[in-house]
């Protein structure tokens, strides 16, 4: 199996529960070229792990990382934040 071949849909954003156990789990995110995946709150500290792309990561703290093929970023719990896709990218969300 391959990460890559997980999400082959032409939506804007799509999911698919990659692993889950009663303590975690994890979700791969595709965001096609130039969409969003629009602002919202997690309320556990999360791990987003760029697999391949170029997407841009912001809070509403003022917080922006470009993040590049094995890039990652912390999410802090109760903080508003948004990804913007450069390119076609696919993320791994860690809960």
């Amino acid at each position: 199996m391959n990460i890559k071949n997980l999400l082959t849909q032409d939506k804007a954003v799509s999911t698919e529960v990659l692993f889950r156990s009663d303590k975690a789990f994890a979700t791969v995110i595709q965001i096609l070229a130039n969409e969003q995946l629009k602002a919202h709150i997690t309320k556990v500290p999360a791990l987003l792990t760029c697999v391949f792309g170029k997407v841009v990561f912001e809070n509403e703290k003022g917080l922006k990382e470009t993040m590049q093929t094995g890039d990652y970023v912390q999410i802090e719990p109760m903080v508003k934040h948004w990804v913007n896709a450069i390119t076609t990218s696919q993320l791994i969300l860690f809960k």
